[in-house]
């Protein structure tokens, strides 16, 4: 693990945590709500694991390889979800989703 992959996870965590809370805040003004329920269940839990990870790697946590897994399996369930909606908003959650899960599996390693 080097500087620059720590980086790298930390700018996809953000990233991701940004393109959920707008993904959630998106699927709540659609018109079947109902349908986006999982959704925005996934996207806040998303969101608030990858503001943990970032936190925990920023400060160097030992915990950090704990989070990262955590952190690309809740990623992984997130780019899921989103990935079956045709949105935009949801669509671009999910490549976040997925390029964070990335970034957080190296680092799990």
């Amino acid at each position: 693990m080097n500087e620059q992959q720590i980086r790298a996870c930390i700018d996809a965590c953000l990233a991701c945590v940004e393109a959920c809370e707008t993904c959630a805040t998106a699927c709540l003004d659609e018109p079947d709500i109902d349908m986006m329920r999982a959704c925005i269940r996934l996207d806040r839990d998303c969101a608030d694991v990858c503001a943990t990870t970032a936190r925990l790697l920023m400060r160097g946590s030992d915990l950090h390889p704990q989070a990262c897994a955590l952190c690309a399996e809740a990623c992984a369930a997130c780019a899921a979800e989103c990935g079956k909606h045709d949105h935009g908003h949801c669509q671009r959650c999910a490549a976040a989703c997925r390029a964070c899960e990335a970034a957080c599996r190296v680092l799990a390693a």
